[in-house]
C-alpha cells in the first residue's frame, strides 16, 4: 500500500459539496468511485477541507492509500480520463506514510469574487456573485483589519452547536478591485463552516453602510449569530491553496 497525494481543481456548481453523502453528487464520491474502479476495491479519499455545496477549488489537496503498480502519471491520466469534465487532477505524487491531507494542513487560502459592472457577466456567472450596487472599498478594507488576527469566530459559523473550538487565526484579508470585479482573499490556519462566506457578507454590509466598524467588532464578541452579516452565496467562493510544512 502506498500513500498518494493529489492536487485537484473542480467546478463545484453541480455538486453537493466535497464530502461523500448518500444519494448526493459530491466531489469525494466521484473521486472514490473512479479510484475504486482503478484499484478493483474501495478507496477512501481524504481532502484537505470540506468545501460546501456550490463552492469551487483551484488547488484542493487530497490523499489516498492504494495498492497499485501504476505510476503517478498513469494514475493522473486514468483519473482524468474517467472523471467528469468539471473535476481535474493536476498532479499525483507518492507521499510519506505520515502525510494526511487534512490533519497536516497548516493554512488555507480562499478567494471570493463579486461583479458589480453595469452589465451582468455572462461567462463568469458561475464563479462570481452579482452585486446590485457598488460597495465602498475603503470601508471594507478597514473592517477587514478588525477580522484579522486570532478570534473566536463562533458568530461567523453556520453551525451554532459547534462542539470543537471555534477559535481561528486569519492572518491575511485582501480586498482589491480589478475593473468590474471585487476580489476578497483570505488566508488563515483554518476556517469554520461558511466562515469565509459570512465574513464576505459582513464586509459587504459595511461597504453598503448597513454595518459600522463598531458593529463588526461587536459581532466578534456577541453570542448571537445574527450580529454578523449574511452568508454570501456559494458561487463566488474558491479554495485556491493549502499550506503544508
Amino acid at each position: 500500500m502506498k500513500n498518494f497525494k493529489f492536487l485537484l481543481d473542480y467546478d463545484g456548481s453541480r455538486y453537493y459539496g466535497w464530502q461523500r453523502q448518500p444519494e448526493q453528487n459530491t466531489i469525494q464520491g466521484k473521486l472514490e468511485h473512479v479510484l475504486g474502479l482503478m484499484c478493483g476495491k474501495e478507496v477512501e479519499v481524504i481532502g484537505a477541507g470540506r468545501t460546501d455545496s456550490g463552492v469551487h477549488a483551484r488547488g484542493m489537496v487530497a490523499n489516498a492509500w492504494m495498492e497499485t503498480e501504476m505510476s503517478c502519471e498513469e494514475i493522473r491520466d486514468y483519473m482524468n480520463r474517467y472523471l467528469p469534465d468539471d473535476i481535474a487532477v493536476r498532479e499525483v505524487r507518492e507521499a510519506s506514510h505520515r502525510f494526511h491531507a487534512r490533519y497536516n494542513a497548516t493554512g488555507k487560502t480562499y478567494e471570493y469574487i463579486c461583479h458589480d459592472g453595469a452589465v451582468k457577466s455572462v461567462f463568469d456567472r458561475k464563479y462570481c456573485v452579482r452585486l446590485d450596487e457598488t460597495p465602498d472599498l475603503a470601508k471594507m478594507q478597514r473592517a477587514a483589519e478588525l477580522l484579522k488576527g486570532e478570534h473566536d469566530f463562533r458568530n461567523f459559523c453556520v453551525n451554532p452547536r459547534m462542539k470543537k473550538s471555534t477559535v481561528r487565526i486569519v492572518d491575511r484579508i485582501d480586498i482589491r478591485r480589478e475593473g468590474e470585479y471585487l476580489h476578497f482573499t483570505f488566508h488563515g490556519t483554518g476556517f469554520l463552516q461558511n466562515m469565509v462566506r459570512i465574513m464576505v457578507g459582513t464586509l459587504l454590509e459595511v461597504g453598503y453602510g448597513q454595518l459600522t466598524l463598531e458593529q463588526v467588532t461587536a459581532a466578534l464578541n456577541a453570542t448571537e449569530r445574527q450580529k454578523a452579516g449574511p452568508t454570501a452565496p456559494a458561487a463566488g467562493l474558491c479554495m485556491i491553496g493549502v499550506d503544508y510544512n
